[in-house]
């Protein structure tokens, strides 16, 4: 077979399963309703956590949805459910809610779990493709899965139903977390290392406090303020006014423009007047942004609200550091 021919072929196979899959979530997100409501009241309730199970594949994107939920604010984990029966039906207890998967639903394995869900009187929420279904006819909400071919020509590989089981998994995440108004602050609690976490840092996590500031009051003789310059190493002095605001700063672009008679100078003779500045609650991307723009390493930390007075420094190094690019 020709590599035009063989790569004609691949790419059909590829665009088959995607557009397959695609016109089934059309298919669900027309389908969700009040069963969609009741599983995300019963999981938004739970006083304890939330167990979600599931077997082969289902337990693939098991493990996928009590990730979500956990990280937007629903604490849940996953169960094994073979495990489940020899022991660790014991991590389940009353004020739990418990979300099984199966496409069938009647997985076997998921026996006991239902069992001791419906004993204990404990939540269930199930998602399955048949009505019918033991997991469906015993779930205290009932979640089914819209009709729909696997991706496969054979019809036999679990694909469009675990993508349908994965959205729906993705909807109730964040439709409990839009009810609670999980917040970006509180998404990086969960998320405090790695991209995410860096992308939601705000300039404060990141600045050096105030017993590192590089500060001079304008009085200050140039040879005191380049001592304070080399000394707290940022290669930059904050040029504070007699009540503490911060009125100027001098950098190595100001001392190079003031070197006929420097240290003759006093620091408000040589400063920049009306620096920039940031607010420490601002995220440090956008800090970084301001940096690139303007070509400077460092920012001031300025909260208005405490009378111009600087509480700290964020360097571009630390924004690099933290993982912010």
């Amino acid at each position: 077979m020709a590599f035009d021919e063989l790569s004609e072929k691949f790419i059909a196979a590829g665009r088959r399963v995607v557009a397959k899959e695609a016109e089934a979530l059309l298919r669900l997100a027309d389908d969700i309703g009040d069963s969609f409501f009741r599983a995300a009241e019963i999981l938004m309730q739970v006083k304890g956590r939330v167990i979600v199970s599931g077997m082969g594949k289902s337990g693939h994107i098991a493990r996928k949805i009590a990730a979500t939920l956990a990280s937007t604010g629903t604490p849940a984990h996953f169960v094994h459910p073979a495990e489940a029966s020899h022991g660790d039906l014991g991590m389940i207890a009353r004020g739990d809610a418990v979300l099984l998967l199966s496409s069938s639903g009647e997985t076997p394995e998921l026996a006991d779990l239902i069992a001791y869900t419906r004993r204990f009187s404990i939540p269930l929420v199930g998602i399955a493709k048949r009505a019918d279904s033991t997991l469906l006819q015993r779930s205290d909400a009932a979640i089914v899965l819209p009709p729909a071919e696997e991706a496969c020509e054979t019809g036999i590989v679990p694909t469009t139903s675990t993508t349908l089981t994965l959205a729906l998994g993705d909807a109730l995440a964040i439709a409990i977390m839009e009810h609670r108004k999980f917040t970006p602050e509180l998404f990086k609690e969960f998320h405090p290392g790695g991209r995410l976490g860096a992308r939601l840092s705000k300039v404060r996590d990141l600045m050096h406090g105030i017993e590192k500031l590089p500060l001079v009051d304008e009085a200050t003789p140039m040879p005191e303020a380049l001592l304070e310059i080399t000394g707290k190493g940022f290669g930059i002095a904050g040029v504070t006014s007699i009540d503490g605001r911060l009125v100027g700063v001098i950098t190595d672009g100001d001392l190079r423009r003031n070197m006929n008679g420097l240290l003759e100078r006093r620091a408000a003779d040589v400063m920049t007047r009306n620096p920039l500045s940031i607010e420490p609650e601002a995220l440090a991307q956008e800090a970084l942004a301001l940096m690139n723009e303007r070509k400077i390493t460092c920012l001031f930390a300025v909260d208005p609200a405490n009378g111009g007075i600087a509480s700290g420094l964020l360097h571009i190094h630390d924004c690099l550091r933290a993982g912010i690019a």
